[in-house]
């Protein structure tokens, strides 16, 4: 069987496409096939040591497949049924793998395996972000980084389908257009506008209750400015590099300010929230209310030039790696 391993932390290049044996499932777990798997920015984490993996490592939290073997103990799947994940462990980056039943999903016809592979992670993410970490209401009007990006052409949608207004950050006029095409009310191109002042003209000075920022360094402070008193930055990603130590005194004169490092992994630990998120994520899409495209395809043998292409900036939305 085929796999993507790494077994030193650096760049893409470090990413090598080796022949591994698998095991039966054991206990609780079945066997897949992957059909595709879902390419996301917190996988560079791991390729670059910025989250810890030991070594040699697989790669990869989210994929779609079918099942080929069960278990011993395993009820609630059998062999045939598609499936998809998007919470690890790592190791989505192979032809093949065994994974803990309870945290599948069992696939509608309406969702194909490549919208599923490309939706699990960023959409389970939407979901807690936008329903937990902060409960988006209608009339809201919240503020979006990167929204041109997988995680963010969801949350336009999402917020849209709950009657909230969702201003984006992008960086180009092409990626503005996309975002504007995803449910987002108003579109920001930071290399051109000043986020802030964007912000505050569009709310009427007033700012936004939430910020959702997977950028992190290169945005911090422009999400700090652009919430309203009381207002919550879920800082969720570190695309720019992780924010650094920051003096809490600066949330108090902003406004007594909340601000949050939230992970999908928290929020799903246990299996009944684990089981709501994906029920919700399942419904939002299988209705049309969010609309997931596969924007770039890359053999699984060619994993590092995905990678290469996804810190250049040169995706936008979903993309997958196909076995």
């Amino acid at each position: 069987m085929k796999a993507i391993r790494f077994d030193h932390t650096g760049g893409p290049e470090v990413l090598k496409l080796v022949d591994i044996e698998l095991e039966d499932p054991a206990p609780g777990e079945v066997q897949l096939r992957h059909t595709a798997i879902g390419l996301n920015f917190v996988d560079t984490y791991y390729r670059i040591g910025l989250y810890p993996s030991p070594m040699p490592s697989g790669l990869g939290n989210e994929a779609a497949g079918v099942v080929t073997k069960l278990g011993k103990g395993v009820k609630n799947l059998k062999v045939g049924d598609r499936v998809a994940y998007g919470t690890g462990p790592l190791g989505a980056y192979q032809e093949a793998r065994n994974f803990p039943a309870n945290r599948l999903i069992k696939l509608p016809k309406e969702i194909s395996d490549e919208v599923a592979a490309g939706m699990t992670l960023k959409g389970m993410t939407a979901r807690y972000l936008l329903r937990a970490t902060y409960k988006v209401k209608a009339g809201d009007t919240i503020l979006v980084h990167a929204a041109a990006g997988g995680v963010g052409l969801i949350m336009g949608q999402w917020a849209k389908a709950l009657g909230a207004k969702a201003i984006g950050t992008v960086g180009s006029d092409e990626k503005a257009a996309l975002a504007k095409k995803h449910g987002y009310a108003h579109v920001i191109n930071s290399s051109t506008e000043d986020i802030v002042k964007r912000v505050r003209e569009i709310t009427k000075g007033k700012g936004v209750p939430v910020v959702y920022d997977g950028v992190g360094q290169a945005t911090f402070n422009a999400s700090l400015d652009s919430l309203a008193p009381l207002g919550l930055l879920a800082s969720f990603g570190n695309a720019s590099g992780a924010v650094s130590a920051f003096n809490l005194g600066i949330l108090a004169g902003k406004g007594s300010l909340y601000v949050t490092r939230p992970t999908l992994g928290t929020y799903v630990a246990r299996d009944e929230d684990f089981a709501a998120t994906a029920r919700d994520l399942v419904n939002v899409v299988k209705t049309g209310k969010v609309k997931i495209r596969i924007n770039q395809r890359y053999k699984l043998a060619d994993a590092a030039k995905a990678h290469e292409d996804l810190q250049g900036r040169r995706t936008t939305g979903a993309t997958v790696l196909i076995p």
